[in-house]
């Protein structure tokens, strides 16, 4: 199997994350309900996952990151804990559902706006801003250093959605007020891992609440980082694995990565653009972008092109609305949907030059 699959989950991990979980599975207790050796090593290795984040975006506080499933479920903690009817807040057109059902069922008041008309989308009850830093469809990155500033100087807070770009390009804590971010995609962890980072929560109630393996006399969750976001047991042999996949990508380096990223993408990219029957979606100007190549082509709808290329090639693509419908929208895709490259550090030259084959035999030219 060809995998360009790895905007939806990364298949081909470090070998250490699979390890790691497995590991834990044998020899992990609960951490934070007992001193016993198996706690007490849940413990250390979810904090050692911790300290690896922060040092991936650029902190020295290890408690500012908080582990949830997903960036879905982060997303809905944080935007439902912040937000209510009375509020405004400013978003784009290229949100995923997880931002954008998650304002819808707040009840506030949404504005969509791109980063020149940022001035023109503020209200007197403009709460935040919510924003992804780069599209799931076209891989094009979103100014989130002209985002940041604006809310700053407006005095709004700034939720930045890296669940594409977490793993794959540099992000930093001066980006954005929190973060929101999956462990399963570019940081190469396993599936059911996710969380938030912020270095000064704002207030907000309490969304998620239950054992804290602290404070348990208190009738409420506590409202402090890490543990405001955290009620239950701990995914512990997932978040396990997911340390070994940031360890992997600190110890490589951040920038190494995206540049072979950048050079599978790029020769994708040459060898399909001069191909008239395929239209291409976003901007290839420059190499500040995401792994991902969106296309349509002449004479055979997304959904059949992706199953001919698994059919007859065994090669893994996404076919269909990507969860983002307003951006479809804006292409005027939202009938017919896109079919979906992406790559990941563990592609190959061999495999890409394999796909640029396949898709020119369907296609025709």
């Amino acid at each position: 199997m060809v995998y360009f699959d790895n905007s939806a989950t990364t298949l081909r991990k470090p070998p250490a994350v699979a390890q790691a979980a497995a590991f834990a599975i044998e020899n992990f207790g609960n951490s934070g309900r007992s001193v016993c050796g198996a706690a007490m090593d849940a413990a250390r290795g979810i904090y050692a996952a911790r300290a690896e984040i922060a040092r991936l975006i650029g902190i020295n506080n290890p408690l500012a990151v908080a582990f949830t499933s997903s960036a879905t479920e982060s997303l809905n903690l944080v935007l439902n804990g912040l937000l209510t009817p009375a509020d405004h807040a400013i978003t784009t057109i290229a949100e995923h559902n997880s931002v954008l059902r998650t304002l819808y069922q707040t009840g506030c008041d949404i504005s969509f706006a791109d980063c020149d008309k940022l001035e023109k989308a503020i209200k007197p009850n403009t709460k935040l801003m919510v924003a992804t830093h780069g599209s799931n469809i076209t891989g094009n990155i979103n100014n989130v250093e002209q985002m940041a500033e604006f809310c700053k100087s407006k005095g709004i807070i700034f939720v930045l959605d890296i669940a594409q770009t977490f793993g794959i390009i540099p992000v930093h804590i001066s980006m954005a007020d929190i973060f929101c971010f999956t462990g399963h995609k570019g940081l190469f962890g396993p599936q059911g891992t996710g969380g938030i980072i912020a270095q000064n929560l704002p207030p907000m109630r309490i969304t998620k609440t239950g054992g804290s393996g602290s404070n348990s006399a208190a009738r409420t969750q506590p409202n402090t980082m890490p543990d405001i976001f955290e009620a239950g047991t701990a995914n512990t042999p997932g978040i396990y694995g997911l340390l070994h996949g940031v360890q992997f990508i600190n110890n490589v380096g951040i920038n190494t990565i995206h540049s072979r990223e950048m050079e599978l993408l790029r020769g994708f990219y040459n060898g399909i653009k001069n191909n008239s029957k395929i239209t291409i979606y976003g901007n290839f100007d420059n190499d500040n972008r995401l792994p991902i190549i969106s296309i349509n082509a002449e004479g055979i709808s997304a959904a059949d092109f992706s199953a001919r290329l698994w059919d007859d090639f065994a090669i893994a693509t996404r076919a269909g609305s990507h969860c983002a419908p307003l951006l479809h929208k804006h292409f005027g895709t939202d009938k017919i949907g896109m079919l979906r490259f992406s790559f990941s550090h563990y592609n190959t030259p061999e495999e890409i030059e394999f796909g640029i084959n396949a898709v020119n035999t369907i296609v025709g030219g």
